[in-house]
Formats: C-alpha cells, sequence, structure tokens
C-alpha cells in the first residue's frame, strides 16, 4: 500500500471508525481482524487521529501475552487491532463484545476462530461479529467462495443422500481446496 494514496479514509474504514467511536463511547471493547498488516496500520492511525487508543497484535509481536493480558484487565486500549493469522489460534479476547472482520479469509473456519476469541467460557455478554465486505470487489467473491464451501461442508457432515448426489466433481475439488 502506499502511505501517500492511504491517507484518505475509504469506505470501509470511515464505516469501522464511526462504529469503534460509537462502541467506545458507550464503553464497550472491540477486536479488529484482518489479514494485512499495512491495512492494521492505515486503521489504526486513523483510530489515533480520532483520539481511539488501540493495542495491536501481529506475528511480530514480541510480548504477546502482555498485550492480551492489559486488553484483557481493561488496563490497555478499548480496541484491539489483530493480524489474523498471528491472533486466530489460542487467545482468549472476553474483554471484547465486538468483533470486525475487515476483509474475507478464503476458509471460513479461520474466521469462526477469530470470531470465537471473544465467544469463549467467561464472556458474559452478548457478542457481535461485523463483517466488511466492499461491494464489486473480490471480498465479494470470496464470501461467495465462503458460502459455497459451507454449503458443501454442511451437506457432507449432514449425510444429506440427496445432496450429496447432487454434488458435482467441481463441487468436491472446491471443498478440498
Amino acid at each position: 500500500l502506499d502511505p501517500k494514496r492511504t491517507r484518505a479514509r475509504g469506505a470501509k474504514v470511515d464505516l469501522l471508525v464511526s462504529r469503534l467511536q460509537e462502541l467506545v463511547g458507550e464503553g464497550h471493547r472491540a477486536v479488529v481482524f484482518s489479514q494485512f498488516t499495512r491495512f492494521l496500520a492505515i486503521v489504526r492511525e486513523h483510530l489515533r487521529a480520532e483520539g481511539i487508543a488501540t493495542e495491536y497484535l501481529d506475528g511480530k509481536t514480541r510480548d504477546r501475552q502482555g498485550v492480551v493480558e492489559r486488553f484483557q484487565s481493561g488496563a490497555g486500549a478499548p480496541v484491539f487491532l489483530i493480524s489474523i493469522k498471528a491472533g486466530g489460534v489460542g487467545l482468549n479476547l472476553t474483554a471484547a463484545d465486538s468483533v470486525f472482520l475487515l476483509d474475507p479469509w478464503w476458509n471460513p473456519a479461520v474466521e469462526a476462530q477469530a470470531v470465537d476469541r471473544a465467544w469463549r467460557i467467561g464472556q458474559t455478554r452478548r457478542v457481535f461479529a461485523y463483517r466488511l465486505i466492499a461491494r464489486d470487489t473480490v471480498e465479494e467473491r470470496v464470501a461467495a467462495l465462503q458460502r459455497n464451501k459451507q454449503r458443501l461442508t454442511e451437506a457432507l457432515l449432514c449425510a444429506d443422500k440427496d445432496a450429496i448426489r447432487g454434488l458435482s466433481r467441481d463441487d468436491f475439488d472446491l471443498l478440498l481446496s
């Protein structure tokens, strides 16, 4: 991403910043996932400009446990920006009651695991998950791929013989790709 071209906020960042201002103002805490660390850096810059403090975690974060504990205890920032690869497994983030997925991941299970970081044993509040998908982009195609994989997985797991008979070789290739 060219820093000169990322100063202006796009619709996705506008929506995210607006929603986070509202949530933080009401005392909520949120986790924001993206697969793109540069995008998270842009988001952090825009949130900082609006006076919203953030915690940050990616694969290069050294004090991973310390950052998580700060967020969980309430002593840290109300918004936690996390690379989906670094934060999709092994984290308990029940301090958050809102989860934002900024870009779709081709495997819906990865997104589900990310949302599950906030929806775990010990969570006492309702958790809201927001998937931000830009219209007329590759993101829509990835979301469609996710839906197809989910449909195929459900057909196989439910052992619906009629549904399985209706699956083509391309369907199986898609599921296993």
